[in-house]
């Protein structure tokens, strides 16, 4: 699927917003921002369709849930432990996501089990035969725990209808990936489940988003899952407060001139599709936006510690809104 130019438009506006987002939520302390990695972010879930799942990494999951139709406003205030939150100050909002969006979010706080639980969402649409695939993503260095592995291996032997995709930064947190992967590339691992393995620039939007919707179209005829390894880097620490000093200076600005924003925003102007006024009026939307989501939930009030019982722990409600 090739991106006409008010699909390019419109993954530019995420870009732009997702990266608003990282930036402005980096003032927080303990957040784990993704500066730098938005085009892997923007371009594998931009195009699920409304009844699909999706499991993303906690890297970025916010804006995978508001693509998907999550306030902005309640997604925050999951961030800062607000009432008005979707989880109404019971974990943390930004990798807790509200399922009735159809998002899995890292809900046991455990790496690499929201790909578990996405693959069980493959198994359950193929079992449906309803032609609906699950996209999930994960950092580089959850590719090396069990679970991926395990993941991996049934949704090959099964088919399931499922896309693999790995947010590849370069670190985990400050472990380089070549001392802890022995492959030239995490999509070279999908050979031994006999599925296809995919490297791609995880630094382009375009060529994210076509390799997960090419990925997807297999998923969905019933061909079976698909590997990606999106090569990425994040400009901004690990958390809030770590000061990237095991990145060298000039591997930085190395992909400083790839930032994914900075390219779309260049090959738009180039090709006649936006001006440099309307470029500049959808950062100043984006970001008037992203500032006055904070604002308001900076002002809601703090979860009540005594109405955080159990009543609703086990309510089917959201599952029943979800599949309403």
């Amino acid at each position: 699927m090739k991106p006409d130019e008010n699909l390019k438009v419109a993954l530019y506006q995420n870009l732009v917003k997702s990266r608003e987002l990282e930036e402005q939520l980096t003032e927080l302390p303990g957040f784990h921002a993704g500066v730098g990695e938005e085009a892997v972010v923007v371009g594998s879930f931009f195009g699920l369709a409304e009844d699909e799942y999706c499991a993303p990494h906690y890297r970025g999951a916010l804006m995978a849930a508001h693509m998907r139709g999550a306030d902005l406003h309640r997604l925050i205030a999951g961030v800062l432990g607000k009432a008005t939150s979707y989880n109404r100050g019971r974990v943390r909002g930004d990798i807790c996501l509200p399922f009735q969006f159809r998002t899995l979010g890292m809900f046991s706080g455990v790496l690499g089990n929201p790909m578990n639980i996405a693959t069980g969402m493959a198994l359950a649409a193929k079992q449906r035969r309803d032609g609906k695939a699950v996209v999930t993503s994960f950092g580089e260095g959850t590719s090396n725990i069990g679970g991926f592995h395990e993941a991996l291996n049934m949704a090959a032997c099964l088919s399931l209808p499922i896309v693999y995709v790995c947010q590849n930064n370069g670190y985990a947190m400050s472990t380089r990936t070549e001392y802890a992967i022995k492959a030239a590339s995490v999509a070279d691992r999908a050979g031994g489940y006999g599925v296809p393995g995919v490297q791609v620039d995880g630094n382009d939007v375009l060529a994210v988003f076509e390799a997960v919707q090419s990925a997807l179209q297999r998923a969905r005829a019933g061909q079976g899952p698909t590997l990606i390894d999106a090569r990425t880097y994040r400009l901004s620490g690990h958390y809030t407060g770590d000061t990237n000093f095991y990145q060298p200076a000039e591997e930085r600005e190395q992909w400083i001139a790839r930032d994914p924003v900075q390219r779309l925003r260049a090959d738009l102007a180039a090709q006649g599709i936006l001006d440099e006024v309307r470029l500049n009026e959808i950062r100043a939307a984006a970001h008037a936006e992203v500032a006055a989501a904070i604002a308001a939930a900076q002002a809601d009030p703090e979860a009540d510690l005594s109405a955080l019982g159990t009543s609703d722990l086990y309510s089917p409600s959201q599952v029943e809104e979800a599949a309403a």
